[in-house]
């Protein structure tokens, strides 16, 4: 009698059921809460990068090197990325365009972030992080983008920060033989972030680089601009920078009947301000309550007849997980503020998370 002898399993088959055994042994902690601690860019979890390096642009700004995750799924030139940042126990999301052009896949990106006054992420990024910080990561969005067939005369207008994505297009090279002109505004010439690259692309006649320094030269309008680039309204043009000036261009395009020659990029910033207590939602459900600052969020919900996921209801067990869509709340273990916007994908324990303002809780 001919035997055989049994198959192995197949990877994907093993790996399952040492999970599973893993998952058994580690209760309540999941096995990939182990391995984002020795693994946190592999392919599966969420999506996060490591910070290479930091490097001074002008006194108070700052290019930064991520390596991202291996779900990265790469950028197209003018693009942002949203970045989760925990500063002093806090998790905070901001956008920033990517400034390195689109690369090999498993490259790493860049952002580059102007420290502003009071400003807690990009102070923190510019002055404090240090290489080997791991960051959240979205992966890039946004349609301030050149078009597949890039237009032979281009304008970008931009003013401080306002140049990060246009360099990220610039270093792509869609441009090369364009005639493309930049004006951009700063306080002084020392101010310009990537100056020595701009002005070395326009001695290689690149670009045609038009610098106008504030202190000296007053504030770029409308007005200044037609006067140094006086085809100005026949061009594609880009925009980027304050909102005092991108609403004057939008409305002198308009008025020169070409307002479809016009791209505008707006980072408009949801502004958490955490209290104590508030008003909390239940959006699925339909339901809206007050609560103090000493009350979790399971049993306020519970309370106004929300049917709430629960387990232990300790903080061990992550039986009541839920996603917070927007707002902020208070671990009422350790007193650490969690905070979200729409998109970042923020997950509290509703058993041991207090609301420290109005919060809108996804379920």
């Amino acid at each position: 009698m001919t035997t055989t002898a049994p198959r192995p399993p197949a990877p994907a088959s093993l790996r399952r059921r040492i999970l599973r055994l893993a998952a058994a042994v580690t209760t309540p902690l999941l096995p990939g809460d182990y391995l984002d601690l020795v693994a946190p860019l592999r392919s599966g979890a969420d999506l996060r990068g490591r910070i290479l390096a930091v490097r001074p642009e002008t006194p108070d700004a700052a290019t930064v090197v991520i390596q991202p995750g291996r779900d990265w799924r790469g950028h197209r030139p003018g693009q942002y990325v949203r970045l989760g940042v925990d500063v002093d126990g806090v998790r905070q999301w901001r956008a920033y365009s990517v400034t390195s052009a689109p690369g090999r896949r498993g490259d790493p990106i860049s952002i580059t972030v102007k420290a502003i006054p009071d400003g807690v992420v990009s102070n923190h990024l510019v002055r404090r992080v240090r290489p080997g910080a791991i960051v959240q990561l979205d992966q890039a969005q946004g349609d301030f983008v050149l078009p597949g067939d890039p237009p032979a005369r281009v304008l970008f207008v931009t003013a401080g920060s306002g140049i990060t994505p246009v360099m990220g297009m610039l270093r792509a090279g869609a441009l090369a033989g364009a005639d493309v002109v930049l004006a951009h505004s700063a306080p002084t010439p020392t101010d310009v972030i990537f100056g020595a690259e701009l002005r070395d692309l326009a001695a290689r006649g690149a670009i045609r680089l038009v610098e106008r320094h504030t202190d000296t030269d007053g504030l770029l309008g409308v007005r200044q601009l037609a006067e140094l680039v006086p085809d100005h309204l026949d061009r594609q043009t880009w925009a980027c920078g304050p909102v005092g000036l991108l609403d004057a261009l939008v409305e002198h395009w308009a008025t020169g009947g070409q307002a479809d020659r016009l791209h505008t990029e707006r980072f408009r910033p949801t502004i958490i301000t955490p209290g104590e207590g508030g008003t909390v939602t239940f959006g699925r459900s339909a339901v809206t309550v007050q609560a103090d600052g000493a009350t979790p969020l399971l049993d306020a919900g519970e309370a106004a007849g929300v049917l709430m996921p629960s387990g232990c209801r300790m903080g061990i067990c992550f039986g009541c997980v839920l996603p917070l869509r927007q707002g902020a709340v208070r671990d009422l273990r350790n007193g650490a503020l969690t905070t979200a916007v729409p998109g970042d994908g923020v997950l509290i324990q509703t058993c041991v998370s207090a609301p420290a303002g109005a919060c809108d809780i996804d379920h």
